[in-house]
């Protein structure tokens, strides 16, 4: 058996897809399971993962039909032999010792799973140069390098959310069925395998030391998609259906609230994600999702800081006014830069410090040298 099987799910990234596979092929920890789900790539993707796959017997390659990221990555979690699982994207890389040093950590502490600090980077296409940007899973820093039980401290599902930073204990994967949702056309599946991990696992540790290279300058990743506006509402849909199977309750009266925590965010992300055409009908959505999870009490403002119960507020009481307070100015579009730059401007002029320096500049010269003299 080997100590980690690693799933590389994999559509069109020829650009990357080498560093990735040089980066998994050369682990310092060498008794490892590489599975390469190609979904029907129609660039060069394939032929690069046939040609690692014929230099390393560890390679173990699926080639299929395109069927979206939650399909390919069941199919590498059924054909996973590991004792543990570990998630790479193939725009992304990994240092060298991270396997080693994550699988070394879990036997140490039988862990359920085990997830390390990582960072995100993006590469300058003239000179090879990364920008690097340390991202902490924690960001109060005091549920690092112990054990922890989820169930008795929930709250750590607010950390950050992703899937690839650590190693997951294949025996509770196949114990609990943890896989991710297939619906079709679907995004954002991580979110469900992510909250799975969490409600099931009994034992499970954070490093604070990065190693995950996390790639944000791939022009085609999911992320970047504008048009995908309703996925991550179907990805929460399907987290819901799960902790509402029989036999969850206890479960979800325990997670409900961190719940919808996240689930408040990650609209929040989409918002800033999609296009500004759309803006205004989801913020009307998510408005009616909210407050019916106020009405049912899986709300529980005291989770949120707050900055965000005001925001959250006024998203379940006044959408439209939501939206022209803050939807407007969410994103990366030209358009929506240009808005928050306008309305950051505006608040400027309307300040008491701006206010006092313009009436000063209109001062005639006589008093402003009065004034100096006195000073």
């Amino acid at each position: 058996m080997p100590k980690v099987s690693i799933i590389i799910p994999t559509y069109n990234v020829e650009d990357y897809l080498r560093e990735c596979m040089d980066s998994v092929t050369r682990q310092t920890l060498k008794d490892i399971e590489i599975i390469c789900i190609n979904d029907g790539s129609t660039d060069g993707s394939l032929e690069i993962l046939k040609e690692y796959a014929d230099k390393d017997p560890r390679i173990v390659l699926v080639d299929k039909e395109n069927e979206g990221y939650g399909v390919g990555m069941n199919i590498g979690l059924d054909k996973a032999s590991g004792e543990y699982i570990g998630i790479v994207e193939p725009d992304d890389f990994v240092p060298l010792n991270m396997y080693e040093d994550l699988y070394n950590t879990a036997k140490e502490n039988d862990l359920d799973f085990v997830k390390a600090d990582f960072y995100r980077f993006t590469r300058n296409c003239e000179n090879g140069n990364m920008e690097l940007i340390y991202n902490h899973l924690d960001s109060t820093g005091e549920n690092y390098n112990q054990v922890i039980s989820p169930f008795e401290k929930p709250y750590i599902t607010k950390f950050i959310m992703n899937t690839w930073s650590g190693i997951y204990r294949r025996e509770y994967i196949e114990k609990y069925h943890i896989r991710h949702n297939t619906t079709p056309g679907a995004s954002f599946q991580d979110n469900g395998f992510f909250w799975q991990t969490f409600m099931y696992a009994k034992r499970c540790m954070f490093l604070d030391k990065p190693y995950y290279m996390n790639r944000r300058d791939n022009p085609n990743s999911s992320v970047n998609n504008k048009q995908k506006v309703y996925c991550m509402n179907v990805e929460y849909d399907f987290i819901r259906d799960i902790f509402m199977q029989k036999g969850n309750e206890e479960l979800w009266d325990r997670f409900k609230y961190y719940y919808n925590y996240k689930r408040y965010f990650s609209y929040i992300f989409t918002i800033g994600r999609i296009s500004d055409e759309f803006k205004r009908e989801y913020v009307e959505r998510i408005s009616k999702e909210m407050k019916r999870a106020v009405e049912l009490d899986e709300i529980d403002m005291n989770v949120f800081t707050p900055r965000t119960q005001e925001r959250l507020g006024l998203l379940i009481k006044d959408p439209e006014g939501y939206y022209q307070k803050y939807a407007l100015f969410e994103g990366t579009s030209e358009a929506a830069k240009v808005r928050k730059l306008e309305k950051e401007l505006s608040e400027v002029r309307k300040s008491t410090t701006f206010k006092v320096g313009k009436a000063l500049m209109l001062l005639p010269r006589s008093i402003k040298r009065g004034l100096k003299k006195n000073k």
